[in-house]
Parts: structure tokens; C-alpha cells; sequence
């Protein structure tokens, strides 16, 4: 059995689970190698992460030159000839500049204000004290995330057709007198993109929010029930700021990401009519650098998103830090 101190000492049995030493605090130098050799094991499965990372993420970054180059594919890129930002003032200079950021910050934006909602969702689910009701839940509301968005795709492209339960069911309210288009009209995209990633995705986002809930020590609601607090007020002077870290860091995540607009659901849900609403600046790559044979041209637009994107992370991080003293660095 461990002995006891109370005069702040540290137990033997727990010296030995630190490399320094208490009584000096010398630092236990153990050769590198050594303790490699002693950690094999975990240093192998680090190491082969190690060099996933670095064949697919860092070996293609080379290839980010083609943005100031004139590539052509059937040369090396090395023999590509130097034309500097001028890709890049094509692109600001571009007529589908202006509409493709709209959409994107128009939709990216939109999705940052419905934030909340899956935080909003953790919290009323861990209220519920019905064991069976709340797994029930649970399942329900992650289970669209694990379908893709071709599958989902297809059931919205259904759902929203002339024909479909929509229409079915907005005219037998009599809501409207005649069957709407949803997909064939610009005005109802945005809705239909923000309403079904919401459908999608609620249930899962709220995962790590319930992790953070369940990390709360039960002493903390027994005292806020002593003092006299209700449900809600539990909930909103106990449960929201012992998980604010955690909502901190995922809405800075939230922020660096807002030029991005999910490719695989707009890329199902888009077509020739409703481009002037869907045509995103990840669309926008797509079709300049695949379909238009266009490389250098939309590897610049890439890394002018990936450079405001850097951009915005670094400033909600410092919002984050001076605020309430919760960043990612």
C-alpha cells in the first residue's frame, strides 16, 4: 500500500514514475536510443504515422510552385517558366470572383452562426435521465453522418423533387398551390445546403461536447443542487463554462475553416441551374483545375484560400487567448 504524506512530501512508490530527481532536481539524461529501444513499440506506430504524414502531406507540397508557374502537363514542373503572383491577379481580377466568394462566405458564414446548435443539443441530451430515450436519441442523430453525401445526395435530389414528400406535404397544408423546383432554384439553395449539413452532421458534432460533459466532476452539480439551482441554471453556470476550452478550440477550428463549403455536398446537390447560388470556390478549383486543364490557375486560387485560412486561424486564436486563455498555441 502507498504511504502517506502530509507534510507535502511525495511517496517512494511514486519516484520512480518521474526521470527527475527530487532531492537535486537533476534531470535523468537516458541516451535517445535507449529510450527508443525501451519504447519500440509506441515509437513504431508513431513512426509509421511519422512517414504517412510525410508522403502525403508534406512530399506533394512541392508541388504548390505550379501557383507562380505556367505549367503545362506534358513538361516537369521544374521546366515550367516563372510568371510570379500573375495567377494570382488573375483571380482577383476574375468576374466569378466576386459570386464564388459570396457563396462561399455567404454559406461558410451562415453555418458559423448555427454553431451553437450542436452545443445546444449536448446539453438538453445529457438532461435527459431516461437511459434507453437517450441512446435512442443518439443513435438517431449520428446515424446520417455515417452515410455518404451521394447516398443523402440522392435522397434530398427525391425528397425535393416535383413529385417528392416535400412538395407533397407543403401542398397538403396548403402551403403552396403548386410543386416548387428546390434544386432547379438559386433562392433555395443556401437553405437546402445549411438544413441538410445540419441534418447530418448535429449528432456528431455533438459528440465531443458530451465527452467534455462527461470529464465534470458529479461534486460540482451536488454543490450548485446544495446552493439551490435548478436544471438550467446547472446547466448554464456549471455545464457551459467547465466545457468553454472545449468550445474555444472547435469554434477557432470552425473559424480557419470558413472558405471551406463541404465539396462532396455541394459538388451532389449543384447543377447548371443553380449556379449562380452554388458555384463555391472549391467548385471554382475543381473546375478550372480538372475540367478547364487549368493547373497553375487553380493552384493559386488553393493557395490564396490556404493562406487566408492561416490567416483567420491565427486571429480567432489570439481573440481566443486574450478572451478566456484558451488557444491551440
Amino acid at each position: 500500500m502507498m504511504e502517506k504524506r502530509t507534510n507535502g512530501e511525495v511517496s517512494p512508490a511514486m519516484k520512480p514514475q518521474f526521470a527527475g530527481n527530487f532531492e537535486t532536481g537533476k534531470v535523468n539524461r537516458t541516451p535517445l536510443w535507449k529510450r527508443f529501444v525501451t519504447q519500440r513499440h509506441l515509437q513504431t506506430m508513431a513512426l509509421l504515422g511519422v512517414i504517412w504524414m510525410i508522403i502525403f502531406n508534406y512530399i506533394p507540397m512541392y508541388s504548390i510552385i505550379i501557383a507562380f508557374k505556367e505549367y503545362n502537363i506534358v513538361k516537369p514542373i521544374s521546366e515550367a517558366p516563372w510568371v510570379g503572383l500573375a495567377n494570382f491577379k488573375e483571380f482577383l481580377a476574375d468576374d466569378n470572383f466576386v459570386y464564388v466568394m459570396k457563396n462561399t462566405l455567404g454559406i461558410s458564414l451562415i453555418k458559423l452562426l448555427i454553431f451553437p446548435l450542436p452545443i445546444i443539443f449536448a446539453l438538453f441530451l445529457n438532461e435527459v435521465r431516461s437511459v434507453r430515450f437517450k441512446k435512442s436519441i443518439q443513435t438517431i442523430s449520428y446515424l446520417p453522418h455515417f452515410l455518404s453525401w451521394v447516398v443523402l445526395g440522392g435522397i434530398l435530389a427525391t425528397w425535393l423533387a416535383d413529385v417528392g414528400i416535400i412538395n407533397n406535404i407543403l401542398m397538403a397544408l396548403h402551403v403552396i398551390d403548386q410543386p416548387i423546383s428546390f434544386l432547379a432554384e438559386p433562392k433555395y439553395f443556401w437553405t437546402i445546403i445549411i438544413t441538410s449539413d445540419l441534418w447530418k452532421e448535429l449528432g456528431w458534432s455533438a459528440i465531443i461536447y458530451l465527452a467534455a460533459i462527461t470529464s465534470i466532476s458529479p461534486e460540482m452539480y451536488e454543490a450548485a443542487t446544495i446552493d439551490g439551482a435548478g436544471r438550467f441554471q446547472k446547466m448554464w453556470y456549471v455545464t457551459v463554462p467547465t466545457i468553454k476550452g472545449t468550445i474555444s478550440i472547435l469554434f477557432i477550428l470552425a473559424v480557419s475553416g470558413v472558405l471551406n463549403s463541404n465539396f462532396d455536398q455541394i459538388m451532389v446537390l449543384r447543377n447548371s441551374l443553380n449556379d449562380s447560388a452554388s458555384n463555391v470556390i472549391d467548385y471554382y478549383v475543381y473546375y478550372t483545375g480538372l475540367l478547364s486543364a487549368r493547373f497553375s490557375y487553380s493552384a493559386a486560387i488553393g493557395v490564396f484560400k490556404s493562406v487566408i485560412s492561416l490567416i483567420l486561424l491565427l486571429i480567432a486564436n489570439q481573440v481566443s487567448k486574450k478572451l478566456n486563455d484558451t488557444s491551440l498555441f
